[in-house]
């Protein structure tokens, strides 16, 4: 918290010690009576251990202070540093300007200290760090200011830390701080190999005997080294004169990607629209929307002719320039600005659909999309999407636990 500053000496008082009750309401009786100004006030406390600094103004008495606050502090066996400085009119701090969110498995010592330190060489300054996950990654929220902040200053951070995540192994997200990153509230995921493990097309490609040929184009195809349309074409022509059932037998064995239904179900908790924009297929697909309760469906329809595969798609197709398309018609539907909106995929076709959503995730992609996405994830956790967005895994939990769930942690 930061209100406004007063002029003359100011006083910074540390409080430390075993987190309790009533630690903050004997410090703030003494200030009260001593009558001085709240200058700024910030509290942590980790592992059970609190941290609680106040920085104070309009001191008269800074040594009768003093005194008054280490009494007090002993009666609740807390340790106390006050530090006293001459400088006059001391300046609020500005809002922090920018949230940097560090993810990895683990976050080591080293990683930190070389991404600390390249914050500190473009003159950023880390204003507060929380944790946001321990589990299935370990997640850090720092809120950070950069000085003589400019649309050029933006893009110097994001490559910035963006060279460093990959040099030391650690995920980094970095997001402007204000309305616009809390105001997030519809979320669009890519299926294969994003919302679900693998690729459909190769699953029915295996049961039509032509596996390896259509793995060999979806790879190119999401390489951006082949137009996807033509892609499609090719790869829906190999499964012609395969049987309909195969399709359900297909949706049967699909398998959600660690912490997708996690993930979807928070979201849906906080109010957010989900929904699935995909180059794979309508019947394959719905039935994991059903049971996952999601607001919006778009992918591509197989023709069946007599029950078997025609080797051709029906209508338009959701194509990389389609898939941009689709986002944009379930934000109209919604009402909700692109702005607000949230994208989350892994291939070169989703590349326009990020780029349309206020926030684009590339989730264990390939360079094509990492290189253009405002953020990439290489943990193979869904769920990390919600530390992204500033939910932290004890919330969550807590809400799990609040409506009988069980923790799936190992």
């Amino acid at each position: 918290m930061t209100t406004p500053a007063t002029a003359g000496p100011t006083v910074l008082i540390t409080v430390t010690g075993p987190d309790k009750p009533g630690v903050s309401s004997v410090l703030f009786a003494v200030l009260t009576r001593h009558g001085v100004d709240i200058v700024d006030v910030e509290q942590v406390v980790i592992r059970g251990q609190l941290v609680l600094g106040v920085q104070v103004g309009n001191v008269e008495d800074p040594e009768g202070l003093q005194e008054s606050v280490e009494q007090a502090m002993a009666t609740v066996a807390m340790q106390v540093d006050v530090q006293q400085s001459a400088d006059v009119g001391t300046p609020a701090r500005l809002g922090s300007s920018h949230v940097i969110v560090v993810l990895g498995r683990p976050v080591t010592a080293r990683g930190f200290t070389e991404f600390a330190r390249r914050l500190a060489a473009l003159n950023v300054n880390i204003d507060a760090i929380r944790r946001v996950a321990d589990y299935p990654v370990t997640g850090l929220e720092l809120r950070v200011s950069v000085a003589g902040d400019t649309p050029e200053s933006d893009v110097e951070l994001r490559s910035a830390v963006a060279d460093v995540a990959m040099r030391v192994g650690l995920d980094v997200a970095v997001e402007r701080e204000g309305l616009t990153r809390r105001a997030k509230r519809l979320v669009v995921f890519d299926v294969d190999s994003t919302l679900v493990q693998g690729e459909v097309i190769e699953m029915l490609a295996e049961r039509a005997g032509c596996g390896e040929r259509v793995r060999e184009i979806t790879e190119a195809a999401m390489r951006g080294e082949l137009d996807f349309t033509q892609s499609l074409t090719q790869r829906v022509a190999a499964l012609a004169g395969l049987s309909e059932s195969v399709l359900d037998e297909v949706a049967a064995d699909l398998l959600l990607t660690p912490g997708a239904r996690t993930t979807i179900r928070t979201l849906k908790r906080l109010g957010f629209r989900c929904g699935v924009v995909s180059g794979g297929f309508t019947r394959v697909i719905k039935p994991l929307a059903d049971d996952l309760d999601l607001d919006y469906v778009a992918a591509n329809e197989l023709e069946v002719v007599d029950g078997k595969l025609t080797g051709r798609v029906l209508g338009k197709v959701i194509d990389r320039p389609g898939k941009a398309a689709a986002l944009r018609e379930f934000a109209d539907r919604f009402h909700v600005p692109l702005a607000q909106c949230v994208a989350v995929g892994d291939g070169a076709n989703d590349i326009d659909m990020l780029g349309a959503a206020g926030l684009g995730v590339a989730f264990n992609a390939k360079p094509a999309l990492r290189e253009v996405a405002d953020t990439a994830l290489s943990h193979p956790y869904l769920d990390v999407v919600l530390f992204i967005l500033g939910v932290t895994r004890a919330e969550v939990e807590a809400a799990d636990a609040a409506d009988g769930i069980e923790l799936d942690r190992p």
